[in-house]
């Protein structure tokens, strides 16, 4: 018990020490950093050192520092893990920039630049970093260049004066260029003129106009205004040269003032006499350009009226095509299609049918006036490979029973019950359930103004059209078309029921008795196919009040 007033007074001033050693510990891991306060004057051409100080004075061998310019990333020189590293640095500095290591240890850092240029001008940071704690400071580098000394010399007569020009190269920065005369007293330049080369130094010009021929002597001064440097350079300049006055001058200036009249003359002379040649180019040039422009006018209507011509010229054929094709009256195709002198082929006939002698007309056998399960038809004589051609056909108490009337392939088949349409090979128009039907699938009823009595069929095989008409009064009343045909067609009557006759109407002096079927009518053929269609199926058949077709929608019935 005795030690421990000691004991207790020992460790009072232990705690007392390190209280106050700690702010000296804290402080060894924190640093500022300074650079100079004016700036670093640089001149072109020679080496600089940029030096920044640690404070307190702490060894920086194991710092990272680093050198840049307005920004980090343009690094002008980079110290890391105690040694140079250069792939950070900018390209103008690589290679010009070194550390200066002799007083790192005493917390002074310092980078050369070597051969100085004029981009070095400018503002620098340094920057010094120690595990996590960093600091900068900014410094000033001014560079600077002098130049050639002044260069003066005289040039000759100006302006009722005497030029001297001043020419010096190689200042940086701008150089601050003064006239002065013998007494001191400051002149203005007749004209200053800087040029900055691509090293960045400058060349210099100025002119100066002397009137007073007192003045004989002058100086052509050049400062520095960074270093406040000056080059001076002086000229002596003899009273002969500068220009006089003398006894000729008078009657020379009248004569040079007569002669600039009479030049001026000439000159508005000459002027007008190139004005008038310009203006009669211009005016032929207009010409020229006026009868290019008729031709080329002249060309363009006749072209027009080539177009329009041959466009009338299609018109025209157009029209007749649509004449020649139209389908609402049976005359103007009958001027077309060659009469067709139709026999019935007795062979082809079925045996309810009765042919009379000429075998141009057949009613169904007596007994057989009910629909038959059959169809009970006959195929004309003769066969049909080319050309366009039509017959008529007179059709007696035809609303008594079912008929039809019409063209079909040789080879379809017509045994038993069969159904007329053209993907069998029949194109037939006929009476079926007390309506007038086109033999389509299914059947399509026609409404017509009257029964037709007389039917005409107009073949135009090679352009694929089977058409319809009554005969007595011209009308169109349907009109099969689709590709041209191919095989042999032969006229196609088929009665089914009723007391129907159909006989076949005499067509003049057209081929009758012709047994060899596969012989090609000869008549004329159809113009091109242009202009109006013939229409399918009932298409195309001109509207109005002459139409034999009424507006109704097609209806279907059952055969």
């Amino acid at each position: 018990m005795e030690g421990a007033p000691g004991c207790s007074g020992l460790c009072s001033f232990i705690s007392l020490l390190l209280f106050f050693q700690l702010p000296t510990w804290g402080a060894a891991e924190t640093f500022r950093v300074s650079g100079p306060m004016d700036p670093i004057v640089a001149a072109v051409g020679r080496n600089t050192t940029l030096p920044c100080f640690l404070s307190p004075a702490l060894n920086a061998e194991n710092m990272e520092l680093r050198w840049f310019r307005s920004t980090f990333s343009e690094a002008v020189f980079v110290y890391r893990n105690r040694r140079a590293e250069k792939e950070e640095l900018m390209p103008q500095y690589r290679g010009r920039t070194s550390l200066g290591r002799d007083l790192l240890t005493q917390g002074v850092a310092a980078v050369h630049i070597h051969k100085v240029r004029v981009s070095d001008d400018g503002q620098y940071t340094c920057f010094f970093k120690k595990g996590d704690f960093h600091e900068e400071a900014t410094l000033e580098v001014k560079v600077t260049g002098v130049g050639s000394a002044p260069q003066v010399r005289i040039v000759g007569p100006e302006e009722g004066g005497l030029l001297v020009v001043c020419r010096a190269s190689g200042w940086f920065p701008k150089p601050q260029l003064q006239w002065r005369d013998l007494s001191g007293g400051k002149r203005l330049a007749f004209s200053e003129t800087h040029v900055q080369a691509a090293d960045g130094l400058f060349r210099v010009e100025a002119s100066l106009v002397l009137r007073d021929s007192s003045v004989q002597n002058m100086t052509c001064s050049l400062r520095n205004p960074v270093l406040d440097q000056e080059k001076v350079k002086a000229i002596f300049i003899p009273e002969a040269f500068f220009p006089k006055a003398s006894s000729w001058m008078v009657p020379s200036a009248v004569t040079l003032t007569v002669l600039g009249l009479l030049v001026a003359g000439a000159a508005y002379f000459l002027y007008k006499e190139h004005a008038a040649k310009q203006q009669a180019k211009k005016e032929e040039q207009d010409l020229q350009r006026a009868e290019d422009d008729d031709r080329q006018e002249s060309e363009e209507y006749t072209g027009c009226i080539a177009e329009l011509q041959k466009e009338l010229e299609w018109r025209k054929e157009v029209y007749q095509t649509a004449w020649r094709k139209a389908q609402l009256y049976a005359d103007w195709r009958k001027e077309q299609f060659h009469a067709w002198s139709v026999t019935l082929d007795l062979l082809s006939a079925h045996a309810n049918l009765v042919l009379s002698q000429e075998n141009t007309s057949i009613t169904l056998r007596t007994g057989n006036d009910v629909l038959s399960e059959e169809r009970c038809s006959v195929l004309g004589h003769q066969g049909i490979t080319a050309g366009q051609c039509h017959w008529e056909v007179e059709v007696r108490d035809g609303d008594k029973g079912d008929w039809a009337m019409g063209v079909c392939r040789e080879d379809a088949e017509r045994k038993g019950w069969f159904r007329e349409c053209s993907e069998m090979g029949f194109w037939a128009v006929g009476h079926f359930s007390e309506e007038f039907c086109a033999c389509t699938t299914p059947l399509t009823v026609l409404t017509l103004r009257e029964f037709p009595c007389r039917l005409g069929v107009f073949l135009d095989y090679d352009g694929g059209d089977v058409s319809f008409y009554n005969m007595m009064d011209g009308s169109h009343v349907f009109t099969f078309s689709q590709a041209p045909f191919s095989g042999i067609l032969s006229p196609y009557f088929m009665i089914n029921s009723g007391l129907v006759s159909l006989t076949i109407c005499s067509m003049g002096d057209g081929p009758r008795g012709l047994s060899n079927k596969s012989l090609p009518l000869g008549g004329p053929l159809s113009p091109p196919r242009e202009g109006l269609s013939s229409g399918s199926d009932g298409d195309g058949v001109l509207a109005g009040p002459e139409s034999p077709l009424l507006s109704r929608a097609p209806q279907t019935v059952s055969p």
